[in-house]
């Protein structure tokens, strides 16, 4: 394999790690418990028409140079807001809704970490 490529493969573990996660969660939540992951995809298909979280996720993924904050930030970020939720702080939002941002946060800005990677790339 080439050198090169070996680097970006290298670089860009987190971004296929993130990107595994998300498809395993859908297969293993359409085996165990399907009203939620059905729910979750739906939300997440709704947010992605809202453009302006893509652009979000999109500007995470390409232009933040640590990747690592933007992935260990967004999930922080859940978990905190799934804490308070559960406190009742957040009567107006879901865990489901919340999950499906998440989902889509971390999607776009992996692809867009990603491209970066690729734009290095020297045929």
């Amino acid at each position: 394999m080439n050198d090169q490529l070996k680097a970006i493969l290298i670089k860009s573990k987190l971004n296929f790690a993130i990107l595994a996660a998300i498809l395993l969660f859908a297969v293993i939540g359409k085996l165990t418990y399907p009203e939620f992951t059905n729910t979750v995809f739906v939300t997440a298909d709704q947010l992605v028409s809202d453009l302006y979280i893509v652009f979000i996720a999109i500007t995470l993924g390409a232009f933040i140079p640590n990747f690592k904050l933007v992935a260990f930030g967004s999930i922080g970020a859940f978990i905190g807001l799934a804490i308070l939720i559960q406190l009742g702080i957040f009567t107006y939002l879901t865990i489901d809704y919340l999950f499906a941002v998440l989902i889509v946060i971390l999607g776009f800005a992996s692809i867009a970490n990603l491209y970066r990677y690729y734009r290095e790339f020297r045929f």
